[in-house]
């Protein structure tokens, strides 16, 4: 890991710009984790032997990139579970998608049902059993001939939550074979980006925010250069 892909680090949290493809935790592939990865980092640079703590607060799907916390303390661990509970971390993403949303901006809510078998959320506009509620907000920010990037604020964490929503009203984020995309990406993820993540530090009671740079490729460089040109 290098120390460019490390977004905020102090005494109880770090934070770190997922790539593409990586774990947050083990999985039945016995890949190494990011967590693992990180773990190594901290007692490198502590230079005490062996791991050190790594607390996992905050998930994100292999195939998704951005910005990921962990906690290097127990205490910040349980606190950052807090406040992912009572809702007090605001997430921003960014999805490619190829079809433009009916309304440019909007609110979107499903009732979600996870199928663990299949690793995927069905979305439905009534509640159900065994559903639970699914809200996100989302604008259309820019676009190109052929695709269009849309922020979104999560308001709820449900599983696949974003994938679901978007396939769910016909706009199936870029490379997600999952939920509806025509094709993959080259890389195998899907063009789904933890842009920002923003809370009061759980211990120092500070306001943290950060912001992750999307992965180098043509379409996030073309998306991420019309933004700095609209930008006043």
């Amino acid at each position: 890991m290098n120390s460019s892909d490390i977004l905020y680090e102090d005494n109880h949290l770090i934070i770190v710009n997922k790539k593409v493809g990586e774990i947050v935790q083990g999985d039945k592939t016995g890949d190494e984790p990011l967590s693992s990865i990180v773990a190594k980092y901290i007692a490198l640079k502590s230079g005490k032997p062996g791991d050190a703590f790594i607390g996992v607060p905050h998930r994100l799907d292999r195939p998704v990139s951005g910005a990921a916390i962990f906690a290097k303390t127990s205490k910040g661990l349980e606190r950052m579970n807090e406040l992912f509970r009572c809702g007090d971390v605001r997430k921003i993403y960014w999805a490619i998608v190829a079809k433009m949303p009916e309304q440019e901006e909007g609110e979107l809510i499903h009732y979600l049902l996870r199928n663990e078998k299949q690793n995927r959320s069905y979305a439905y506009k009534k509640p159900g059993n065994g559903t639970k509620e699914a809200k996100l907000r989302y604008r259309v920010i820019t676009g190109s001939d052929n695709y269009f990037l849309l922020e979104i604020e999560l308001l709820t964490g449900r599983h696949h939550q974003i994938r679901c929503q978007l396939s769910a009203i016909g706009c199936p984020i870029k490379g997600d074979l999952k939920y509806g995309a025509p094709r993959s990406n080259p890389d195998g993820g899907i063009s789904l980006h933890a842009r920002s993540i923003e809370f009061t530090h759980p211990v120092k009671k500070s306001r943290i925010f950060v912001e992750a740079k999307p992965p180098e490729d043509s379409l996030w460089n073309y998306f991420l250069k019309s933004l700095s040109v609209i930008k006043p």
